[in-house]
């Protein structure tokens, strides 16, 4: 009988597996004007947050109440801009170097993948998509930024559908979040599970380690320490 624990691998997406920076404030400067007639004056931070919490920053700073049917016509709109542009979507930025055989790597060890990330759901797919990311990933047991504007409630739900889906129980310590802010950290250790830092983004090593990561990568180039840090 196998006593290996079932292992979990949930995934951040922007500066973790792909670097499409300013595309999301792109976006947002033509989403706003479009559903509520004010032209965008400034962007609040993005790394690690959700798109509920940004999306609710950028309409309570330019004075517009962030009610939950404004809100889902700013998420819609920014599908729509996301759809319109998927095409091209690749030449805004590009995969991150080993992001590719990392996925298919624990993919071939059986170890269940998918995403928490502060991405819209439809948008989490164009982006993965543009760069062929997404064939290992379930991401029908993702946690999303519409959930929440609190990333550790993220982590909750994609540990609850994965279990689910699967029929067993995932263990807090056979769970690895994995992201390249403190953000994604914070979230993982919410729950018990391992928490790894991906130095790809604007965060250094030093600031994931004292962000209390258990394991820090400077990148996913090498495939061995990534599956270590992230299968075990």
């Amino acid at each position: 009988m196998n006593s290996t624990p079932p292992r979990l691998v949930l995934w951040d997406i922007d500066l973790t597996l792909v670097d499409l920076r300013g595309l999301g404030g792109r976006w947002y400067t033509e989403a706003l004007p479009a559903v509520t007639g004010t032209t965008l004056r400034e962007l609040p931070s993005f790394p690690g947050r959700t798109e509920r919490a940004i999306t609710t920053d950028i309409l309570t700073k330019h004075d517009v109440e962030p009610t939950d049917e404004l809100i889902q016509r700013m998420w819609r709109e920014l599908v729509r801009l996301s759809e319109r542009g998927r095409a091209t979507l690749a030449e805004f930025g590009h995969a991150l170097p080993g992001a590719a055989l990392a996925l298919s790597t624990l993919a071939g060890q059986g170890v269940v993948q998918s995403l928490v990330t502060g991405n819209l759901p439809e948008i989490a797919l164009h982006k993965l998509a543009a760069f062929d990311l997404h064939g290992h990933l379930d991401l029908e047991i993702g946690g999303y930024g519409t959930l929440s504007a609190h990333r550790p409630d993220l982590v909750a739900h994609a540990i609850r559908l994965a279990s689910e889906k699967h029929g067993r129980p995932f263990a807090p310590e056979a769970v690895a979040v994995v992201g390249d802010t403190p953000h994604d950290v914070t979230a993982a250790l919410a729950h018990g599970t391992i928490a790894v830092g991906v130095a790809t983004g604007k965060h250094s090593a030093e600031e994931l380690a004292d962000a209390g990561a258990h394991h820090v990568l400077t990148d996913l180039s090498d495939t061995e320490t990534v599956v270590r840090a992230l299968a075990g």
